[in-house]
This record gives structure tokens, sequence and C-alpha cells, in this order.
């Protein structure tokens, strides 16, 4: 417990005065001073952007930290800190810096941090019983840990919460010789129990033996206040806080449970040897079932069944299986009947004899009745004699059959088991008069105990297992209702007394509580106590005086002093944030930021330059600052932007709103560019019809750019050049089958539908003339324009019936030969698909026709002029 106070130990330093020689740049985070100063708390920032090291005080150090001196440090590539003790070995700069004193405590031999300074960790185990006696004028703390000190001697202890600048400043009666007798973490809420020690991440650390969320008992296997550990060669012990540590159960060299053994003892070579009567049971456990000849009792004993019998049911003994030539007794379900012995001729055999022939010969001189004439037939053995495993052996003079350890049964004539647990027996004074009710166990299995000759899982009442064999029960001294141990040791008393210490006494003496008749130890924690837990004291030690609700703690709030006339936790003054006594000079540091402590007492701290102390030093910057020169001190090298406030160059990064709007703004354009594309193609759409309607050919030349595309494909794979074919239309005409081209076809029907509006004109009724062949054939190819198309081919086919030229009511009609397939997919008859453009394999369902919207006749002169359907045909995906 003293190993982490090792470091301390080495402040026996010679208290120097430090002059303020050396040049120097203190900063908090927003302040920095130059002047000569010797503090040695903190770190050392060096950077090429400043020819003077700066000193870095606890704090939290950003990129827009000011002043510029600071900011252009901090923010160097090439930066690099030097740390003191207590703040880490790291030499790497990474921002945001949080600057603070690792969990411990800090002592200095100058006051304001100057001078030597040594670093003690939080203990790894608590402090008990330790005094280290230390020379220090400055002491720093992290922001976690509070010390407890002795002024003087161990009356004149008090709790340090705050860093302190100068220990000539504390209060008059907390001055002179200080020793660190406590150091712990404040982080656990509740606190740890005095055999725990609370770490830096709030919980607590047990000494070992000790277990529990606050150290406050005893793991498994451990007893007493100091949670000792049980007994060698024991496996149970009376454990706990309260526990004595008597063996309740003893460790078993040769536990059968080791090798899955019931009814037997293991070997050290892991095999399990039965007790007699005893096998392998059906589930695998070695020594769970009766073997064969044998049945079980109802306390679990294998016996051996009667004579004659080799099989009987457990509990009953019943036989079930008689031995060769034995019949079942009919009066006797247990027994079996040997086979009556007579001669050839009839006659009875006595007993003693057996036939033999025609006449009766003796038994052998070992049976009382026999089957034969040798010592293996016997029925029944001679006085004295029992049968074993077919033989007639003796038996001495505690009934132990010869070379067993059965004993002598003298009802069965056999020699039978001990029992289960009993793996040796006698019958004490054997004779023929002896019954098996009188035998009594010398050994048990492990596990058991010797208890009036039986042999039993625990010692009864009033007794207690011999210390000398640890195997037999032995009655208490009369003085003691129960022992352990020896029978003079007394767990109970009569007579209304109380057991402690072993002993039988009137009262408990301190430090114990009453329960059960016995006197237990208190909870380590408490001086007295109502019970054994943690949380039931009455009174406490002087290592932890604060009682609260039955707890004792080593300390009150921080905010709070210990009263030790009233034994109660007392506020100090408003002025004080943490104090040893009552008023306003008790104080051990202020509440205030703009006060220090001058003698015990908080007053102005009347800092320059920021009216604040520096947090968590207590101290003005102003103070560890000496801006006047010393006489052997050099002068000041001259520095810029010490006063200067910080410019942050912001960098490109964009805010949240800005990126939002950006985005915003990129989806609006995408709609807006969508909606112009389909505007686009839907007056593509709308051009192509008005073409398709006018008759107009739209020419598919070979500039746009799925032709483009195909000539692509055609210099990739080396193809020749192709070319686009004009469509053409074969129809039957007087000749029989004639081709032309599709644009004169056109203009056969623009001329024909002319014809017919000059005859009829619009909004004149009249009688229709006579129609011409030409009309005629006009009609039959608008007319076959009109069917339902075919799977195109490679051109078209129109036929039509003859008619003569004064026919009025012609007919027209379509024969099966009738039909007409697109030589090339820019037929003007019907749009192709892109997929008939690119691969040239004809569509397998039929175009879909476009609506023609224009009311007026599409083969008009209005419609049909040449020069502006040149224009028209213009091919719309022509770039």
């Amino acid at each position: 417990m003293f190993a982490s106070l090792y470091p301390l130990l080495l402040l026996y330093l010679p208290i120097t005065t430090f002059g303020q020689s050396v040049p120097a740049v203190l900063c908090i985070p927003d302040q920095c001073l130059q002047g000569y100063s010797n503090t040695t708390i903190g770190v050392t920032l060096s950077s090429p952007t400043t020819s003077t090291p700066i000193k870095l005080l606890p704090g939290v150090y950003t990129s827009t930290t000011n002043p510029q001196l600071l900011h252009n440090a901090l923010i160097s590539s090439s930066a690099s800190i030097a740390t003191s003790a207590g703040f880490g070995n790291s030499t790497s700069l990474t921002l945001p810096l949080n600057l603070g004193l690792q969990s411990g405590v800090s002592i200095y031999s100058g006051s304001l941090y100057s001078g030597q300074a040594a670093f003690t960790d939080l203990p790894s185990s608590p402090i008990v019983g330790a005094s280290t006696a230390i020379e220090a004028r400055a002491i720093g703390l992290a922001s976690n840990v509070w010390i407890a000190l002795n002024a003087g001697d161990a009356s004149n202890r008090f709790i340090v919460w705050d860093p302190v600048p100068d220990t000539s400043q504390l209060p008059p009666g907390s001055q002179g010789s200080l020793s660190l007798t406590d150091i712990q973490s404040s982080a656990c809420t509740p606190g740890c129990a005095a055999s725990g020690i609370c770490t830096s991440s709030g919980t607590c650390k047990c000494s070992p033996g000790f277990g529990g969320t606050s150290c406050e008992s005893c793991a498994p296997g451990f007893f007493g206040p100091k949670c000792q550990a049980c007994p060698a060669n024991c496996d149970t012990c009376d454990e706990g806080i309260t526990g004595t540590g008597r063996c309740l159960k003893p460790t078993l060299a040769n536990d059968p449970a080791k090798c899955n053994c019931k009814n037997g003892v293991c070997g050290t070579n892991g095999q399990c040897t039965c007790n007699a009567g005893f096998t392998t049971g059906n589930d695998g456990t070695a020594c769970s079932k009766c073997s064969p000849g044998f049945f079980q009792t109802s306390n679990g004993d294998c016996k051996v069944c009667q004579l004659g019998c080799s099989q009987c049911s457990d509990s009953t003994g019943e036989c079930t299986q008689c031995q060769s030539g034995f019949s079942r007794d009919d009066n006797d379900s247990t027994k079996c009947d040997p086979p009556t012995q007579a001669t050839s001729g009839g006659q009875i055999c006595p007993d003693g004899s057996f036939g033999n022939g025609g006449q009766c010969t003796r038994c052998s001189s070992t049976c009382l009745t026999c089957t034969g004439g040798t010592s293996n037939d016997c029925v029944i053995c001679s006085s004295g004699l029992y049968t074993l495993n077919g033989q007639c052996v003796s038996s001495n003079s505690d009934g132990i059959c010869q070379g067993t350890d059965f004993i002598a049964d003298n009802n069965k004539h056999e020699c039978d088991t001990c029992g289960a647990s009993c793996t040796k027996c006698k019958l004490p004074n054997f004779s023929v008069a002896s019954t098996v009710d009188q035998l009594q166990c010398t050994a048990c299995l492990p596990g058991f105990f010797l208890s009036n000759g039986k042999c039993v899982a625990s010692c009864p009442a009033g007794t207690t297992v011999s210390s000398q064999d640890n195997l037999t029960c032995i009655p208490c001294d009369p003085s003691c209702t129960t022992c352990a141990g020896s029978s003079t040791f007394c767990l109970s008393c009569p007579n209304n007394q109380l057991a402690s210490g072993g002993k039988c006494v009137q009262s408990c003496p301190s430090n114990t509580f009453s329960s059960s008749g016995a006197c237990l130890t208190c909870h380590p924690d408490c001086a007295s106590c109502t019970g054994g837990s943690f949380n039931q004291c009455t009174s406490c030690p002087s290592s932890r005086p604060v009682l609260t609700n039955g707890r004792c703690l080593p300390t009150c709030s921080k905010s709070e002093w210990f009263d030790t006339v009233s034994s109660t936790c007392q506020p100090c003054d408003s002025t004080c944030a943490s104090c040893t006594g009552r008023g306003s000079s008790s104080c051990l540091s202020c509440s205030s930021s703009t006060q220090v402590l001058r003698g015990g007492s908080c007053q102005a701290a009347n800092c320059q330059g920021n009216p604040n102390v520096v947090p968590g030093l207590g101290v003005c910057l102003s103070e560890l600052v000496v801006q006047t020169r010393p006489s052997t001190a050099p002068p000041l090298p001259t520095i810029t932007g010490i006063d200067t406030p910080t410019t942050v160059v912001k960098s490109g990064r964009l805010e949240w709103w800005q990126i939002l709007l950006m985005a915003l703004g990129c989806a609006f354009i995408f709609l807006v560019i969508v909606w112009l594309f389909r505007r686009r193609q839907k007056k593509k759409r709308a051009q192509k019809t008005a073409l398709f309607s006018a008759g107009v050919a739209v020419n598919r030349g070979p500039t746009s750019w799925r032709w483009r595309l195909i000539r692509f494909g055609e210099k990739l794979f080396g193809h020749r050049r192709s070319h686009k074919a004009q469509p053409t239309i074969v129809h039957m005409g007087p000749l029989g089958y004639q081709q032309e081209s599709e644009h004169s076809m056109l203009l056969k029907m623009r001329a024909a539908e002319e014809a017919t509006t000059a005859y009829h004109p619009p909004n004149t009724p009249q009688r229709p003339p006579r129609p011409s062949t030409e009309d005629v054939d006009m009609i039959d190819l608008i007319g076959s324009y009109n069917m339902p198309e075919e799977p195109r081919r490679t051109t078209y086919y129109f036929t039509h019936n003859n008619r003569s030229a004064g026919n009025v009511n012609h007919q027209h009609q379509h024969s099966a030969a009738a039909r007409h397939s697109i030589s090339d997919d820019s037929s003007q008859f019907s749009e192709p698909s892109i997929y008939s453009q690119m691969t040239g394999a004809p569509r397998r369902v039929p175009d879909p026709r476009q609506p023609v919207k224009d009311s007026t006749s599409r083969w008009s002169a209005a419609t049909f002029d040449l020069t502006e359907l040149k224009k028209k045909s213009r091919n719309p995906f022509r770039k």
C-alpha cells in the first residue's frame, strides 16, 4: 500500500527560493504574458513561428485561441510540446488540446508551482494506516482528486480538493509539517468502502479477497474483516465479512464426483473402485446400481440375494431367477429351495447327505447340506462357515469374512456387504448369535463422517468433526451447545450466553454485534454497528470519520468541513469553495474566480489584463510572470502578436444551408432540362405527324445520328458501306404488275383527289359523276393503305378488279393475292420502328398508325405544295 507513495518520498527536497530570471511567455486560452518566470507546471510549446518557447498552463486550446502569437504557434505543422510532471509524455500536438493534470497529485518545491516537481498517480490499492511526510510549497491536483493531509498530528486532519499555489497561505492551523494520509478520486458515487480505491473512471477497484460494487464484501472463499482465504484443504468454509473461517467441507483427494463415481472411490489413475455389491449403471455412472446377485434396499445399500437365488428384485429382495436345480419357495418368495436329495429307490436322504444312486452319501465336512460330495456342492455351509461366491469361508472375531470386507450374516449363512457409504465395517464381539443390525462402520466413502458406527453426510448437532482425523464426529464440550473444529470452540452457548471467538460470554465486546446467539465482527468500515453490512455502522474510525446514512465515509462534501466535537459535517463560509473549519478565515480555496487565498481568507485578486484567476491553479497569470528585468537576466526578445486578437482565415468549407441550396438549385436545373427535352420531343412528334398527314416522305439521310451509329459499327467491324434504298410500289395496272416509285404514286393520289374536289366543290351537293379508271385505281390504292398491314417485306403490292368506265356504283375489293410490303423503312405510308432501322429486320407486330388531325384533305393543293413539302420533308432527326 506504500508503493503508490514512493514518488512522494522523493520530495524531501530542500526548499529553494528560485529567482524569476528566465525569459518566458506564459499563456492561458485567450491571454499571454511575456516576462520572467520560473513556473514549471504545464507544458512547453516550441514552434518556428516564435523564437521564445511558450509555457502553456492548464486549459483547452483550439485553432481559434487568442492571441495571434499563440494561434500561429498552435497551428504550425512543426510545433512540438515538452511535458512536465503529471501532464503525460506525449510530444505531438493535436488540436483541440485539453491540457490538464492527470488523475493524481503533483508537488512543487517552490511556491506558485515553481521549482522541482514530482507527481504520483492514484494508488492501485487503498492506503490504510499510511502517513508520508511531504515538504512542498505548492500542490497541484487533478479536477476529480482529493487528498487527506495531517498538519502536525493525526488529530488535525483536513481534506484538500483544489490546487494550493502557496502552502504558506493556508489557514494558520493547517500550516507547518504536512503528511499525506490518503489520496482518492471523487468520481465514485457512492464512495468505495475502505477495502476499495476509486479509479478515475468512476469504479471501485477492490483489494485482494474483497468484492461487491463498492468492495464492501468478501469474495467467495474468503472470510473475516480482512477477507482472508479459507483454510487449506477446505472446499467450503464459514466465509464472508462476519465468517469465522471454519471448514465446512474439506477438500476430497479422491472425491467420487471427479471420476463420475457414486458409491466408490476415485483412484490416482482416475478409475472408480466400487463398494462391494455395486456396478456401473445404465446411464454410465460408475457404482450406481447393484451387481447381479444383489438387490438395492430402501437405504440405498446393495445386499446379497438369499441362497439359491441368482437374481432378485430391488427393495423387496424377491427372487426372480433361481440357481440351476433350485425352485421358488412356496412360502418365502425371497428364497429358492434346493433339489430334494433321495436315493434311486425314492428314499429321502437326511441333512448332511445327498442321494448317490441307491444310497445316501455323507456331504463334505464343510457343508451342512449339499447336492454333491465336494465342498463346492454345499447349499448351507457348516457352522462357522459362510457362503461366498459358491465357496465356504470362515470369519474373524469382528465377523469379517476371510480375505474380504464382507460381514458374516448368520441368518442368510452368507457373506454380505457393509452398506453404500461404508467401505469397512465389523460386528463387535461376533458369535453365532450376532445379527446384522449390530454392524458398525469403521471407514466411509470420501465426504462422509463416522457418527456412532454409521456413515453420515454431516455430523449431527452437538458434535463436530475431529481435527485429528477429519473423519470422526466427536461430542462438543458441555460448555458449548454447538462447536466446530474442536470440542471446546463454541458456536453457541447454553444459559443465554453468547459465543464470541469460541468462548461463551455474557455480552458482546466492542466492534461486534449479536446475531443468533453469537457475537459477530462489524464491517471493517465501522467502529461499532448493528449488523454486518457496511451501511449498519453506529460509529466510525478516525480514518473514515463521517457517519452518513449508516455508512462511514472518509470526508464530507467539498463545501463542508468535519466537526470532531459533534461528529457531523458543517457548511463552509460562502467565500470558501472548501475549508478546514468555521468562518471566512478557514478557507482552502475560494468560491469566486476573482479572489485568491491569502492566509486562509479569500481576497480580491487584482489580476492584470484579466480579472479572473487561472482556472485550476487559483492564481493570477500576472503573478506567475514578472515584468521587471532582474539584474542578472537577459533582456526580453521582441515578440509580435502577443496582444493581437487572432484572425482566422476560414477555409472553403461550405455550410449545411449552402449545400442544401446548391442541391435544390441543381434539382431545379435538372427538372428544367427534362421539361425542355420533353417539349422539344413533343414538337418533333407533332412535326412528323404533320409531314406524314401531308404525305411528305421523311428522308432519313445518312447524316442522321442513327446512320452515323450504323456507319461507325461498319467501320469498327470492317463491313462494307450500306446505302439506303428508296421505297418502290408494285401494283396491278392495265398491263399487269407495274413498279413505280412512292413519290410518283403520291403525285397520282394528289391528282386524283384534286379531280374529285373539282368535280364536287365543297358545300355544293350534286350528283357525283362517273369515276374514271384512274380514280378507281386511286381509290383502290387508298383502300389498300387503310387495310391492316401484314408483316413488312421488300415491296408494296396493290390489286383491283377491272371496272367499266360507265359503272356508277363501283365496288372496291381486295383479292387473296392483294398484298403489300415495305421495301425500306423510310416509306411514308408507315413510320418504321427504330429497331427495324437499326437491325434491318421487320417488326413482328403491326405498326401503330399516326392520327391525322388536319380537317382538310391531305391531298389538296393547299397541303401538297411541292416547295413547302420539300421544306417540311427535312428529317427531324438530322442535325
